[in-house]
């Protein structure tokens, strides 16, 4: 068997130089159990991160992994030009939680290509490549999502047919308008749309696609109500709203089953991915009839919608459901805020603690400043690997952790993470 050395440079001999290892030193996985992997060495470590929110409900989840066994006895992939039961009964477990209005499946095999599909459809819907998209977003790593990304470290190409303006958002530490209340925070965000709108509009906008928390972003966290806001313009000018729930989606912020219901408004699509499958390769849309069903040239896909990422997302549906796992994710929510918050407030290494749920973030910045300081965030990752604990990174600077435990994560798990992220905080003075 490999060692994790031998791992690291076989992985710097063959992989791209444009992606690489979170830490200094690699982590390698072998094997998980719920909230836990280890290493190829047998080192074990708490998993906070779950493979960037894909992992939702725990390592080798007995009733994923059973559905999966199952189905791959039987067969593994047939495409969109077959029936196939597992595809069209997560379809109409999907729709059923959307909250859409006569709604619409189509799988995927990733969020980017989730994403390409809801451009796809609001421009031929609304006959415009004009897009609006929010400041701060991160949408993907295709050509169309990246023209709706508007995230520097995260942009490769700047090569599209589309049209995309960016609005003001919900990064408050860094926004123009941070300074306000919630309430005047969002009004100066509706203005700014409204005016955006007058200045640049040729014709029409066919859709604004945002993040209700956004991910690779630093969990930036507008206030509740901040879409239903911005929707009523949209509305007014006929512009759809489409809610990339790649992150948000199936419980995780805790308060709502989806990120956009804290808004008091319904998208007209909605796209997912990631812990819909608890691993497997597995994303999608759901959207009303007439958006859906608006395209008049033949398309099918491929692997989306194949049995065995279908049975392991009906498992993984059934499972959060069936164990109220959206209020685990309340209660180890605030189990997490009020432990860390003390913590984050004490620092002044930190500038902010946001998030909702199991989805929260810590930004850090020089003493007595918002200027970035992606160092530390970087030596609190580092530090909390030593520890035995993996959390993530991300912001628009690099300099922000991220912790997205399992929605299933227990209360002793949640206390010995926090105990080891709150230590490597405080030793950081």
């Amino acid at each position: 068997m490999a060692t994790t050395a031998e791992l690291a440079d076989r992985y710097r001999a063959i992989m791209p130089s444009f992606i690489s290892p979170l830490y200094a030193e690699p982590v390698s996985i072998d094997r998980g159990e719920g909230s836990y992997v280890f290493d190829y060495e047998g080192n074990r470590y708490l998993d906070f991160f779950g493979g960037v929110l894909t992992t939702m409900i725990g390592h080798n989840n007995p009733a994923v992994a059973a559905a999966v066994q199952s189905q791959a006895g039987k067969v593994m992939h047939t495409s969109t030009l077959y029936l196939n039961e597992e595809m069209i009964s997560f379809a109409e477990e999907v729709a059923a939680v959307s909250g859409i209005a006569d709604p619409r499946v189509l799988f995927t095999t990733s969020g980017s290509e989730a994403n390409d599909t809801a451009i796809l459809l609001a421009t031929n819907y609304r006959r415009s490549n004009q897009v609006l998209a929010m400041r701060n977003s991160y949408h993907g790593r295709s050509l169309t999502a990246q023209a709706i990304t508007s995230h520097r470290g995260w942009s490769t190409s700047s090569h599209s047919g589309l049209d995309v303006h960016f609005v003001q958002g919900g990064y408050r530490l860094r926004s123009p308008f941070g300074h306000l209340d919630d309430d005047a925070f969002t009004n100066a965000c509706v203005e700014d749309l409204v005016q955006l709108i007058d200045m640049t509009d040729s014709g029409g906008f066919s859709a604004l696609i945002a993040e209700p928390i956004q991910g690779v972003g630093g969990f930036a966290t507008p206030p509740d109500g901040f879409f239903g806001a911005l929707g009523k313009v949209l509305h007014s000018e006929g512009i759809l709203f489409i809610s990339d729930e790649v992150q948000t989606g199936w419980g995780r912020t805790g308060e709502h089953f989806w990120g956009y219901e804290a808004h008091g408004i319904t998208p007209d699509a909605i796209t997912f991915a990631k812990g819909v499958g608890n691993g497997i390769t597995l994303a999608g849309i759901v959207a009303r009839a007439e958006l859906m069903n608006c395209l008049t040239r033949t398309s099918f896909t491929t692997f989306g919608g194949n049995p065995l990422s279908t049975a392991a997302g009906r498992a993984t549906l059934r499972y959060v459901l069936e164990n109220n796992l959206q209020a685990n994710a309340s209660e180890r929510g605030t189990q997490m805020r009020e432990r860390l918050a003390p913590v984050c407030d004490a620092s002044p290494h930190v500038a902010e603690l946001r998030g909702k749920g199991l989805m929260q973030g810590i930004e850090f910045c020089h003493p007595g400043s918002i200027e970035p300081d992606a160092a530390t965030s970087t030596a609190v990752v580092e530090s909390a690997k030593d520890r035995g604990l993996l959390v993530g990174k991300g912001g628009l600077y690099g300099n922000v952790i991220r912790i997205t435990p399992m929605l299933n994560v227990t209360e002793a798990e949640m206390n010995q993470g926090l105990d080891i992220l709150a230590g490597v905080i405080e030793a950081l003075d």
